[in-house]
């Protein structure tokens, strides 16, 4: 899995110009909870959608994650990933929701 990394306000513009053509997943992590590095192992192991998927560090990037709630109207939560599609959310979850096949129908339907 290739995350592309959040690290600016201009990634998340990138992201959300992306989802105008194809969907694009927003995976936000902590890099100091326990819960988020097994869902990031999850996704990372079982990862084989045809997607670019975006990360966040968000001890690194809370301004970013704020961002993310304040644009898309969703609640931040930790660890959590998003769908979007043409510059809006058509999915989130979190904590052990966080699952590839659970993302599927969001990403392929058309």
């Amino acid at each position: 899995m290739n995350w592309k990394h959040l690290n600016s306000t201009n990634d998340l513009k990138e992201a959300i110009e992306l989802s105008n053509t194809q969907p694009v997943a927003l995976f936000k992590h902590s890099t100091r909870c326990s819960v988020s590095m097994m869902a990031k192992r999850g996704l990372e192991q079982f990862w084989d959608l045809p997607i670019e998927a975006y990360h966040l560090d968000l001890i690194a990037h809370r301004d970013i994650s704020s961002q993310i709630a304040n644009t898309f109207g969703v609640r931040h939560e930790s660890p959590q990933i998003i769908v979007i599609r043409n510059g809006k959310a058509v999915y989130d979850a979190s904590h052990g929701k966080i699952d590839v096949d659970a993302l599927r129908p969001f990403v392929e339907q058309r």
